[in-house]
């Protein structure tokens, strides 16, 4: 988990939800602190972000001119345009990112009664698809399968045996998942790297094992302590003068001895993600670019700081569009080199622990239009991170008399609403008119010729409504199903199409339904509550 965060520049596979006729409405106008004096300067350079894709004039800002004496009163016009010029939603767009030790508190210790609650949680986000799981993050560098004859390293907490392999393969093989598995990087040993790839091959299962990502954020290990010798010394996992170009040598030597796709560079610093040609012009084997990014943290941050762990912040643009923006130069050249680019780690807030923010609903307003923001930089895929104990963490569990329990934080909700708006294949759209400056608007269309238009209201303090033209959704009856809670920074009561999981789920199954909306005067006329969200879908 990075402690970089901030912006530098200026469906599930479930049911369609059911349908009930709509009332229109009344408008009313990474976990713990790190420290290290280098972030201090890092976080200062941090800037302000702009909105991209949600509020900008397109194509058919013409057509809603001419037809703007037709809106009806009061709702301020949308219109839906052409396609975006960036390619389809992929198939595992939308993924998870887990610690190596968030498997067993998850999944449960028994390989044979896998928790069945986390399965459907997983599944719900994968639009019947195999689901894509990293599993890495800090604990990449701390965790090792150990080597005959070779002390376990200094900085080595984790020592992963066979009931972690085989709970890991009961997941996998529960869900046909794509893994990317974390390999030990910072002990600078390519038998360690190359007994962890032989264990999770072996163990795993080969067909489950999408790619090996060695190291995690390298850019921290000339700052953090690695471990602390027996004299009392703080060892760091390099020397201050490590560079991305030494860096990519340590790579290049240890993924010389890993089988399989290789994922790299796992960076999050702002200084190393600038210097990115560097490694991918270097001699190591590479077939996926991963980077880190998140738009807050506690740590080192001055709170009238932007990247402050607050809701306003995490609800502005350079928490969202921003923070995309601040990869689309890396993203543009992976695709130059040929190689897809994959947010393999992705949250809210990087450093520090702050619930009242982290485990608030904004963070499912937040998921919903930072994915999209991704998505219109041309990323190929995001792996959501979450482990127990964590801001951010997407749920937990527990065994009540011998059967398993989920509690399922505000974000989640968010996670599912995107991957109903933009199931795999579907394509963005352009959108323009009025009404992307007063609610964040994001469209596409899907392999299944229905255009799904997702609209954000942010504001805690008004309804907005807007109007969207009918013959550009199809003309018929359109559904709505909305997120909702009792405020922007509620904990409880979050619903989605109507529906809660409740203080506790036994199943992780949730039923949406969606109501039914009639044009008026040729449009499609919505309003969006104060602090929530809304997705259209066309007929």
């Amino acid at each position: 988990m990075s402690v970089f965060a901030g912006a530098e520049d200026p469906i599930h596979g479930a049911k369609t939800p059911a349908v009930r006729a709509e009332t229109p409405a009344v408008p009313s106008r990474r976990s713990r602190p790190r420290l290290a004096a280098s972030a201090l300067a890092l976080t200062a350079a941090v800037g302000l972000g702009v909105t991209v894709g949600c509020g900008s004039t397109g194509p058919g800002t013409a057509r809603a001119q001419a037809r703007a004496a037709k809106v009806p009163t009061g709702a301020a016009q949308i219109v839906v345009g052409r396609p975006q010029s960036v390619h389809p939603i992929q198939a595992g767009f939308l993924g998870l990112s887990l610690e190596f030790n968030a498997i067993e508190p998850y999944a449960g210790t028994d390989p044979r009664a896998v928790n069945p609650v986390l399965v459907q949680l997983i599944r719900n986000l994968a639009n019947g698809q195999r689901p894509v799981i990293r599993i890495g993050g800090d604990t990449t560098d701390r965790t090792w399968w150990p080597v005959t004859g070779m002390a376990r390293p200094g900085g080595v907490r984790i020592t992963l045996n066979n009931q972690w392999l085989g709970v890991t393969r009961a997941l996998a093989q529960s869900l046909d998942a794509r893994l990317t598995l974390g390999v030990n990087l910072e002990t600078d040993s390519r038998a360690i790297a190359q007994a962890e790839a032989h264990a999770f091959v072996s163990g795993i299962g080969a067909r489950y094992v999408d790619a090996l990502e060695p190291g995690n954020e390298p850019e921290l290990y000339p700052s953090f302590t690695w471990y602390v010798a027996p004299d009392g010394a703080h060892v760091k996992g390099r020397p201050p003068s490590y560079t991305i170009a030494t860096f990519t040598r340590d790579f290049a030597n240890i993924e010389r001895g890993l089988p399989g796709p290789i994922a790299g560079p796992s960076i999050g610093g702002p200084g190393w993600r600038r210097q990115l040609g560097t490694f991918l012009r270097g001699p190591a084997r590479l077939n996926v670019v991963t980077l880190h990014r998140y738009p807050l943290q506690l740590c080192f941050v001055n709170p009238q700081k932007p990247t402050y762990p607050t809701i306003p912040h995490l609800l502005s643009p350079p928490a969202t569009s921003g923070l995309a923006q601040s990869i689309a130069s890396q993203v543009r050249m992976a695709h130059a080199h040929g190689l897809p680019v994959r947010i393999d780690e992705m949250n809210t807030i990087s450093c520090g622990y702050v619930p009242k923010v982290g485990n608030s609903f904004a963070t499912a307003l937040w998921a919903v239009d930072a994915l999209f923001a991704m998505a219109h930089v041309g990323v190929d895929g995001v792996n959501m991170h979450s482990f127990p104990g964590s801001t951010c963490a997407l749920f937990s569990f527990r065994r009540v008399k011998g059967s398993w329990q989920g509690k399922v934080e505000p974000e989640y909700y968010g996670l599912m609403l995107f991957a109903q708006a933009a199931p795999p294949g579907s394509r963005l759209l352009h959108v323009s008119g009025p009404g992307t400056t007063v609610v964040r608007t994001w469209a596409t269309r899907g392999v299944d010729g229905l255009t799904r238009v997702m609209l954000i209201n942010e504001h805690s303090g008004r309804s907005e409504r807007v109007a969207l033209p009918a013959s550009e959704l199809g003309s018929g009856a359109a559904s709505v199903e909305r997120l909702e809670a009792p405020s922007l920074g509620a904990q409880r009561g979050i619903k989605l199409g109507g529906a809660s999981f409740g203080t506790a789920t036994t199943t992780g199954q949730l039923r949406p339904t969606a109501t039914s909306v009639t044009p008026t005067q040729g449009y499609y006329v919505i309003d969006v509550a104060p602090g929530s969200a809304a997705l259209v879908t066309g007929s």
